[in-house]
Formats: C-alpha cells, structure tokens, sequence
C-alpha cells in the first residue's frame, strides 16, 4: 500500500498547477490570519488546485478543522465532481485489489482557493425569538430593550404633585400601607358577620360588602324572581333588621366599609348610617364607599333597574346628600373592574372607566353641584391583571389622564378634585377551575402589580373562587398573600419603585395616547351616556373579548393547566357551599318583618318617597325615612319602579 501511495504522490505532482509547497503556503496564510483579515477565503471543492494532507501536519487541530474544505452546502455542480472523484479512486483502489481506508481529517482533499466576493458581507444571524410579535394584553407592541428615546422627554413630576403620575400621596406606604379590603358576603347577615369578624381578627383592616343577586336588582327575598338566588353570591339585605345583624359587634365608626353595590346604592347607604346611628356613630363619623356605578352596568355588567335618567338622579342626589351628611364618604367608585371581567383590555378599561366618570361630573354640574364640592369624594375601581409591566403602567397613566380631566376639561382648582384615588381587585377572569392553587401565584403577581402601581386599597382574590365560594383557609391565604407583599417583600419602602424605568415609562405614555384617541371617538358620538344607548363600547369589548379567547384556543396565549401543563387528573379540593336552608329562613324573616312593623308609618314613608320622587326633591333623604320605618329594599325599589321604569337594553 505505501508504494501504491507514493506512486499516487508522484501523478499528483504532475497535475498541479502550482508547486504543492506553495500551494500549502497559500492555504495557511488566510488560516493563521483569519481573525484579523477584513477578507476570508472561501474553500469551494474542485480538482484545478490540489493538496494532500497528513494526519501528522504540524497545523493546529482547529486548523485542521477549518480545511475541511468539502462544502457540505455547495452545488450540485461540485457534489458531482467529487462524487466523480471518489468513484475514480474507489476504481483505482479496487483494480489493485485494496479497499479504502475509513475517512479522517487525514484524508485527501481537493480544493480550490476562490476570494470572498466584497458585496457579499456575513450578514448577523437573526436571533431565534419564542413568538413572531410581542405586546400586551392591550395589544400594545413591546421592544426588547428599552432606551431613553423610548420614553417621555421629560420625567413624571414627584409623587404628590400633579399630574400625580407616581403617587397622589407625598409619602405613599412609607407613611401607611394600603387599605387591606377583603370582599366578601354570602348566606345570610349572620353567616356573613362571621366572617367579617374573622377577617378582621386576621388583621383586615376595611369590609368590602358583597351583596346577593335580588339585593343588587331590587328585589326582596320572597319575591317569586329571586328564588334560587337568595345568599349565593353574596349576604341578602332585605331591610333594617338584616343590616343590624350584619354589623352587629363591629363598630362603624371606626371601621371603612366598601359596598359593591350600584342600582340600590342609596338604599344601602342610608341602611348603613341607620345602623352607625343606632350604636351611637354620628353620620359624620362614617367612612366607606359605595360603587353606586350605574353606566359601568348598562355597558358590562347588567344589574340595573331604571333607565339612564332615572338612575343618574340617584346618583347626583346621593352625591349632595353625603356632601352635606357624610362629608367623608366616597359616594360613587367608578368601576373598570367589570368592563374589565367583561373582557375589555387595559386601555379600554381606562378609556371607558374615566368617559364614565367624566359623565357623572357632568350630570353633577348640570345639577347645580360645584365642582370641588363633590369631586374629592369621587373614587374608582380597577381590575388588575397578569401582564405585569402593563398594569403598573395602566394606574400611572390613569392618575396622569384623570388630573388633567379634572383640571382642564372642567376647572378644578382643588388639588384632591384632581387626584384619582382607587381601590384595587385581582382578577376574578384570570382565576382558573383547572389546578386552582396556581391562583395563589395569580394573585400574588396582581396584588404587586397593584402596589407597584400606587393603589390606595386592595382585595386579593381566593385561589378556589372559580369553583365557588371562598372557603375560610383560602381567604385567609388570600388575606396573608397582601400582608406578605406590605411587610415582607420591602417594595413598600419605595414610591414608585418602577417610575423611570424605560419600559413603564413608554407604556404609560402609550396607554395615555389610546385612551386619548377614545375619548375623541366618546366625545364626536355625544358623551359617554349617547356611546352607551348606541353600543359603542359593548362592541368594542365583545370584539377584545373574542380576540383573546381565540387567542388561547389557538395556544397564541398560554393559559398555565387550560391550553398548556394540564394535567390528566386533579385531586378535588374543598369547594364551601351555601345551605339551601338559608334562603328559606331569610324568606320567612321578611315574612315576620312584615308581620311586626307599623303598616301606617310603612305607607307613609313611601309614599313621601313618591313625592320625591315625581318632583325635583332630593331622593336620598326619604329613602334613609323609608328604611328607618322598616320598608324594604324592594318595596322602595318598587317606588321608584313606577316613577322612572325599568331600563330594557336594545337589541
């Protein structure tokens, strides 16, 4: 063999084009030089140029390497020259009667030195992403990395001043943390008691309010439309009695109150200074907030009574009794939270909560009502959701929109009219039946975005509540996940932690720009009331809502243990339950309220309700007559029924 091999070197020789040793010179010099060279040569196989390598070459092994001078992605052209070669060799070997030896880096190689063409320059590989597009849930495009010139030429003012982008407070939670408000009711006024006392033993420091179906419409509990429905997705009121045992051992004044409650608010209201009244409280002791939000109800939620006239009175009447009665009650919470769980997206959540509240300043105005009378008492109420980074940037951006609202749309000189103060709900939307302890991170993740995002109070939301009702373990988990975030995670020690930040910065000043471009819209259909009638933005997110359920269908949008790590079996876990017994004891209460009360002071109460009622006169003061006489809730829903109607929406 190694004659037939010196022979090979010998017909080698002759055919080259050049001596071998220049050859070999020319092959090093762009290897040794390659990483200093503006210029590479390209080895493209061919038999013009030839060299025979050996295995004991004193080049570098990654030289070797580097002359592995085949190109495995050349042409056809050159794949069939050296298939053509190999099979000469392979001839020549077999009519010698040998067999080839196994390929090595020692193994002949016929190349070609060919200059790298100038214009055609290494482009950078494009690095591999996990998605085509990034965005936001508001489908708001994100870079991958930030830079100055992405954000605002100018920084926010300091938390405190207008337009309060990082803070409407100086010292925010380095002087107080938030208000810890656990949402909760459910059964009857003593079931509901319970617990409030247990969440306030476990260191709550506000009530949240959850009313029953019937309670919210207007409805008693013995009326035929509320069966099935009485106590189960919150405490059924159906008058005095029930709010005493409600509140019984909780002292009002010292204690802030929230009630989601919107077409009945006033009624609720003037039950509640009832009973502070009765255990000694003066109504200017008492502290709280109604929702009293009725357009957030024709556009998502649904538990309206009257038409939009009839309900905006209620509204602006309660806005002037508590001015003078209970100056320091929040008298409406102008919601985003269910135009959010409706399936709106950030930016919309916004644009439509403040085109509300625009609307009751107005209605306000157009009462006679002064502008910094009322609107230091107005506050609001926000969802907050999964994409972290847009929810901070969604509160920053809200605080900016609604000073400027209120100090140049309609000239507000009182520093607290200008400020949007709000309470904050993790999302019930997000919470999943699928491997609900995954909420437990849900929540946690929302409840941070909430602080990071200057919210004044905050209700996280129980892992189980996509199942049922929260059992006593989960809400208190829910309850110690708000204690964990204020006393352990330090971000409280900060205002505004994440303000300059590139990122938050450019998404708040996006979310600012959309929301603007809706307000336009709102504005050329006539206000918010006119966009309501006309289904503007029901549309607008039923077609967001579609857009993110066919995003999670198609697994664009990974839902953990829905679309994605699912789980073939899952362990039950502990759903509470409200006894069907309940709804009968509460009808049979009614039943003996009625019974017992004076029936001349009933009718007498109601009917001065009428009188109102078909006049001009405030609403709220006959109302807090009504209840102290025992009429019910229905019964003065009832009143005002005949007066104004029932709202019907178009389809």
């Amino acid at each position: 063999m190694g004659g037939r091999w010196h022979r090979g070197r010998g017909r080698l020789r002759e055919q080259l084009a050049v001596p071998i040793h220049r050859a070999v010179e020319a092959l090093r010099r762009p290897i040794l030089e390659r990483r200093g060279a503006r210029e590479r040569r390209a080895l493209v196989p061919d038999r013009d140029l030839a060299v025979a390598r050996h295995a004991g070459d004193p080049l570098r092994a990654e030289q070797r390497q580097d002359l592995r001078l085949h190109d495995r992605a050349g042409s056809d052209r050159g794949r069939l020259r050296e298939q053509d070669r190999d099979h000469g060799r392979a001839d020549n070997e077999h009519e010698h009667g040998e067999h080839p030896h196994p390929p090595s880096i020692a193994d002949l190689r016929y190349t070609r030195l060919v200059p790298r063409d100038p214009t055609d320059r290494a482009k950078p590989r494009a690095p591999k992403l996990r998605k085509d597009r990034f965005a936001t849930d508001a489908d708001l495009e994100i870079k991958g990395a930030y830079t100055p010139a992405d954000a605002p030429p100018e920084p926010a003012p300091p938390h405190g001043e207008f337009p309060y982008t990082r803070g409407v407070q100086e010292t925010m939670y380095r002087g107080q943390l938030w208000t810890m408000r656990q949402y909760a009711g459910f059964g009857t006024a003593a079931e509901s008691n319970r617990r409030y006392k247990y969440l306030l033993a476990q260191g709550g420091k506000g009530l949240s309010v959850a009313f029953d179906l019937p309670t919210q419409m207007g409805r008693d509990s013995d009326h035929p439309m509320a069966r099935g429905e009485v106590g189960r997705v919150g405490v059924a009121i159906d008058s005095l009695e029930d709010m005493r045992v409600l509140f019984d051992g909780i002292p009002l004044a010292e204690v802030s109150t929230s009630m989601t409650i919107n077409a009945t608010a006033a009624t609720l209201l003037a039950l509640y200074q009832a009973v502070g009244e009765e255990q000694g409280a003066s109504a200017g002791d008492l502290r709280g907030t109604i929702q009293n939000d009725i357009l957030k109800e024709y556009i998502a939620r649904g538990t309206y009574i009257y038409p939009p006239a009839g309900s905006m009175r209620l509204i602006t009447d309660t806005f002037t009794y508590c001015s003078r009665e209970i100056p320091q009650w929040n008298t409406v919470s102008i919601s985003g939270y269910h135009i959010r769980e409706a399936g709106s997206d950030a930016v919309q959540e916004v644009a439509f909560t403040l085109a509300d509240g625009i609307a009751y300043v107005e209605a306000a105005l157009a009462a006679g009502l002064d502008v910094d009378e009322f609107a230091p008492r107005l506050s609001f109420f926000f969802n907050v959701h999964n994409n972290f980074i847009e929810e901070v940037a969604k509160f920053r951006a809200a605080r900016a929109l609604w000073a400027r609202i209120m100090r140049d749309r309609f000239g507000a000189k009182n520093p607290r009219s200008q400020m949007l103060r709000f309470h904050t709900q993790t999302a019930g939307v997000t919470l999943q039946a699928q491997q609900p302890l995954v909420n437990i991170v849900r929540v946690t993740i929302q409840a941070l975005a909430a602080v990071l995002g200057g919210t004044q109070s905050l209700h996280t939301n129980s892992y189980d509540e996509a199942l049922g009702l929260p059992t006593e373990e989960a809400a208190r988990i829910a309850l110690r996940t708000q204690q964990v975030v204020g006393h352990e995670s330090g971000v409280a020690d900060f205002i505004d932690p994440l303000g300059g930040s590139w990122a938050v910065e450019a998404l708040t000043a996006e979310i600012e720009r959309r929301v603007a471009e809706y307000f336009t819209r709102i504005d050329e259909l006539g206000g918010m009331v006119r966009a309501i009638e006309l289904g503007f933005p029901q549309r607008e997110i039923e077609r967001r809502a579609y857009e993110h359920q066919r995003a999670v269908e198609r697994n664009e949008r990974i839902v953990v243990g829905v679309n994605e790590f699912v789980l073939a079996e899952e362990a039950a876990i502990p759903v509470a339950t409200v006894d069907p017994q309940l709804e009968a004891d509460q009808v049979q209460r009614v039943a003996a309220l009625r019974v017992r009360r004076n029936p001349a002071e009933v009718t007498r109460a109601l009917a001065a309700l009428d009188d109102a009622a078909a006049g001009t006169a405030n609403l709220v003061t006959p109302i807090v007559g009504a209840v102290k006489a025992l009429a019910t809730v229905g019964e003065i829903a009832d009143v005002m029924r005949k007066r104004f109607g029932e709202y019907h929406p178009a389809r």
